[in-house]
């Protein structure tokens, strides 16, 4: 049977941009794949496939054919964390012997200090551990390469090293020979000692930096409770927190973590919700109220009915959304990919035309190795590869502490190019928690207009009805039963009570409406009309409570160049009133549900790119019309899927702070991206020796001193600046941890 089915496994290996592009072309290769995206910062594939087609085991067998070890079971954070602790040491050990070699080769080298013959065997000795034991993960990257007819970065780095390498092997064994040949007899030991240990040092500090990219997301991993206290009858049993169950009760006391999310039985306390919803202050929770697991537990004891476990929980949900956003592709990640997979070969080409170049025309072996060693060298796949994904992976956690959650890197770049936010009046802008604040008698008394109206809205879910409904309650009004009831969407709901046609609506059922209903429209409320026996006998006015932040939000956004629109199913008076509260100066009113989406695409076809922000229930099919769908969630209902961003708390600064962090994310990655490319486009260049072939027609002389005479770049200072590249990349992604959003 056919299905389709997702996946994200771990590929070990990956060093470089062309890397990604060797194993996504293995899996699309694989019939039934639809889609792959390989991400080099956390060495995840992403793979949507057709199980009916092939499998994982398959698919699997691709990426391990090229040469690439694949875990294809899902393993944990934190196992993930101590796979990349365990290879950081490893790479540590690496550096700390190769720099103990290496240091004496370029001491010896400089100084001369004996003779060449005995000092050749000695650099031979110290060089040979270096390239053969610290520089065996380039080697047998380059096996595997040149078994499957590719090239990648090991392949620079060994072809580059191993030149300098046996050519100086055979000029310690056969010095005669060299010089009689007029070759000279000078060796490059210093050199390709350099380039591993360089190059290691740089991997260090990449893996190091790449590992502070996913923090947040180990921070939220941290928050999940490893233990639970069960009541069970008189006794209080401290369990493991997978062996809690829905249903159970649970103690929490003051200081502990919340252990799975469950609604309030009994007690009162303070809970710091901050690290889910990005929220400052804790919030009270009492009887009846919504706890979220992994929050904390301030002041008084809680015992709670534990409603949803393990996956089910927002802290688990939240995890995997932000698991899935830092493995997914940005669109301007194309490019680089196209690039990468030429790139290498590419390289290659110019070390050998620069050697050939240099043979020609200047005549000499040493100046045209030198330049062939630099070109392979200083070229840098690996800051391209890792220019967008390490923004991303710090963009997406930075989010998450804020209680923003983004869908996937796509969605991260189209934030950044939206210019009108559309927002749903009622849960967005409001509380949207209506509440009766008038009750005008046109011809009937107000506990019985109430009575009345009541009947009909117990049948009903929308907000307005459930302040009927409490309002009727307050006033002890009589419970009166209904029959026939039905609802006209949008409209109105009708039944029969105690004999009589009783219909609650809008103005928009009713043809004709009373002066004084249209007296609390201007005064920004919400009005329903009370007919019995199609005689409007009451009117009802409502009033739903601005949330605290909408004003300083709409505020920024606007400061932020975001044109804001309103949407609302109010009257005009009532729509404009709330608006100009709020700082609004275009509103659409008396908009159903079902055409919100009319609006969107309206918007759209003005050439806008449009950001709609709703509670994600009545407002999906906006949401999803949108370029932007943005969704208030509350609390423990975090997985919206019409959204491309939920915001977790419901407060509409989340809309600013979303926008404001995927401007700041894009220009992160534009600027990684400008200097990984410009790094390449000057570097190759001044390594293959343009700056001797211009110094003709330009003068050069102030760089003959740091450059020599043939104003090449020295092959050590090239595995530096190579080094210094990728670290660059993601040491400037991670200023996104710090920057203010």
């Amino acid at each position: 049977m056919l299905g389709k089915e997702k996946a994200i496994i771990t590929v070990k290996g990956l060093e470089c941009a062309s890397c990604i592009a060797k194993v996504e072309k293995a899996v699309k290769g694989v019939n039934g794949v639809s889609s792959v995206s390989v991400n080099l910062a956390t060495e995840k594939a992403a793979i949507e496939y057709e199980s009916g087609k092939t499998s994982l085991g398959k698919i699997a067998e691709a990426i391990e054919d090229i040469g690439y070890d694949v875990i294809k079971e899902e393993i944990s954070l934190n196992e993930e964390k101590e796979r990349r602790k365990a290879a950081i040491e490893e790479t540590k050990k690496l550096v700390i012997v190769s720099s103990a070699l290496t240091l004496p080769i370029v001491l010896f080298s400089v100084f001369m200090i004996l003779p060449e013959g005995i000092l050749n065997y000695i650099l031979l000795a110290l060089a040979t551990p270096v390239q053969f034991w610290s520089g065996l993960r380039f080697y047998k990257g380059f096996l595997l390469s040149l078994q499957h007819r590719t090239a990648d970065m090991n392949t620079l780095i060994a072809v580059g090293t191993s030149a300098a390498y046996f050519y100086s092997l055979a000029v310690t064994f056969l010095p005669e020979f060299f010089k009689s040949s007029g070759l000279g007899t000078g060796t490059y030991f210093d050199t390709s000692a350099a380039i591993i240990t360089l190059i290691l040092v740089g991997r260090f500090l990449e893996a190091r930096a790449k590992g502070r990219t996913s923090e947040a997301l180990q921070k939220l991993i941290g928050l999940q409770a490893k233990t639970a206290h069960l009541v069970k009858g008189n006794k209080i049993v401290e369990v493991r927190i997978e062996d809690v169950k829905k249903g159970d009760i649970v103690l929490v006391k003051p200081g502990e973590k919340i252990p799975t999310d469950g609604i309030v039985l009994s007690g009162f306390s303070a809970v710091d919700e901050s690290m889910i919803t990005g929220e400052s202050l804790p919030v009270d929770k009492e009887k009846n109220g919504k706890v979220i697991g992994g929050t904390i537990n301030k002041s008084g004891s809680l015992k709670i009915e534990a409603e949803k476990i393990g996956a089910e929980t927002a802290l688990a949900q939240i995890i995997k959304l932000v698991e899935e956003a830092q493995s997914s592709k940005a669109p301007i990640q194309n490019l680089v990919d196209r690039v990468a997979a030429v790139f290498v070969p590419i390289v290659i080409l110019i070390a050998i035309v620069s050697f050939g170049a240099w043979m020609v025309f200047v005549g000499n072996f040493t100046v045209a190795l030198t330049a062939m060693i630099a070109v392979l060298i200083i070229a840098c796949p690996c800051a391209m590869g890792l220019a967008t994904p390490t923004a991303i992976i710090t963009g997406t956690g930075r989010g998450a502490e804020k209680g923003i959650l983004i869908k996937s890197a796509e969605v991260l770049e189209t934030a950044g190019k939206i210019n009108v936010v559309l927002l749903d009046k009622t849960g967005t802008i409001t509380k949207g928690e209506p509440a009766v604040t008038d009750i005008i008698s046109v011809g009937m008394e107000e506990k019985e207009i109430i009575a009345y109206a009541a009947a009909l809205e117990s049948e009903s879910e929308h907000p307005l009805a459930k302040a009927v409904v409490k309002k009727a309650k307050e006033m002890k009004a009589k419970s009166l039963a209904v029959s026939g009831f039905k609802a006209v969407p949008g409209k109105a709901v009708i039944g029969t009570v105690k004999g009589r046609k009783v219909v609650v609506g809008s103005e928009l059922y009713f043809r004709k409406i009373p002066k004084e209903a249209g007296v609390l429209q201007k005064e920004g409320k919400s009005v329903s009309l009370v007919s019995v026996d199609g005689k409007v006998v009451g009117i009802i006015g409502f009033a739903d409570t601005i949330k605290d932040s909408s004003v300083e939000a709409i505020k920024k956004l606007r400061e932020l160049g975001k044109e804001v629109i309103m949407v609302t199913g109010d009257a005009p008076e009532t729509a404009a009133a709330i608006a100009k509260k709020v700082g609004i100066e275009r509103v659409f009113s008396r908009v159903l549900p079902q055409d919100k989406e009319k609006r969107v695409r309206g918007l759209q076809k003005e050439g806008k790119k449009v950001a709609m922000v709703g509670d994600g229930i009545n407002d999906a099919p906006a949401l999803a019309a949108a370029d932007l769908g943005i969704a208030i969630g509350t609390g423990t209902d975090v997985a919206i899927e019409s959204s491309d961003i939920t915001l977790v708390s419901g407060d509409l600064n989340g809309v600013y702070t979303a926008l404001n962090l995927s401007r700041k994310t894009m220009g992160i990655i534009r600027q990684n991206l400008f200097w990984a490319f410009i790094y390449n486009v000057l570097g190759i260049p001044i390594a293959a020796g343009a700056l001797y072939f211009l110094s003709g027609a330009v003068s050069l002389g102030f760089l003959e001193p740091v450059l020599g005479k043939y104003m090449l770049l020295n092959p050590i200072v090239a595995s530096a600046a190579m080094a210094l590249s990728s670290v660059s990349v993601v040491t400037n992604s991670l200023r996104l941890s710090k920057m203010k959003v």
